[in-house]
């Protein structure tokens, strides 16, 4: 873009921005943040063929609508599957709550522990760091990070002890190919 071309696409944007983006937040539903977004794509788009725009407004109010009706289709996509039958009770149908459920439990009980028991685990467990990367990351010795990595696990089986239910559902609704979980006893 030349800088003609340039300093016409800013003060289009400087002009107009504030219709454009009252326009994108309302094909947003009302959403601030996505509207911003919207505009931001269809300004973008824009910017790259603007020494052929005769009527920049018109061209970037369509552009704002493709993109919108765009991403109704992307969510439209993922929302339902229609299948012939419904699944059988405990194949899958019900895993989306479990593993929300495990995650929210998770996240409550890995908030009740000290940052660095929560560091450690999540490190360890997490990231799958061995030991000695943890250790290092912490500064502190690979025993150190053997004995908190097990004080936590304790602990965390204190705090959450749904947690021991959880797992042995979702054991259940683990295909037989798969191996169960190692676990860890203290």
């Amino acid at each position: 873009m030349d800088a003609e071309a340039q300093e016409s696409f800013r003060e289009f944007v400087a002009n107009r921005s504030s219709a454009l983006l009252k326009t994108a937040v309302l094909l947003s539903g009302g959403d601030r943040h996505a509207g911003e977004d919207l505009l931001q794509t269809a300004l973008i788009k824009a910017a790259g063929r603007w020494h052929r725009i005769d009527e920049p407004e018109a061209y970037v109010r369509r552009i704002l609508y493709r993109q919108q009706i765009s991403r109704w289709r992307l969510k439209r996509r993922g929302r339902e599957l229609s299948v012939a039958e419904p699944p059988e009770p405990g194949t899958g149908g019900d895993s989306a709550s479990a593993d929300a459920e495990l995650r929210l439990v998770m996240r409550g009980a890995l908030a009740r522990l000290t940052a660095r028991q929560r560091t450690t685990l999540v490190l360890r467990y997490f990231e799958d760091l061995p030991e000695a990367e943890v250790a290092r990351i912490l500064g502190c010795s690979v025993g150190t990070v053997r004995s908190t990595t097990h004080r936590s696990l304790a602990r965390l089986r204190a705090l959450a002890p749904e947690l021991r239910s959880l797992r042995a559902s979702e054991a259940e609704r683990r295909p037989s190919g798969d191996y169960p979980p190692v676990e860890v006893r203290s």
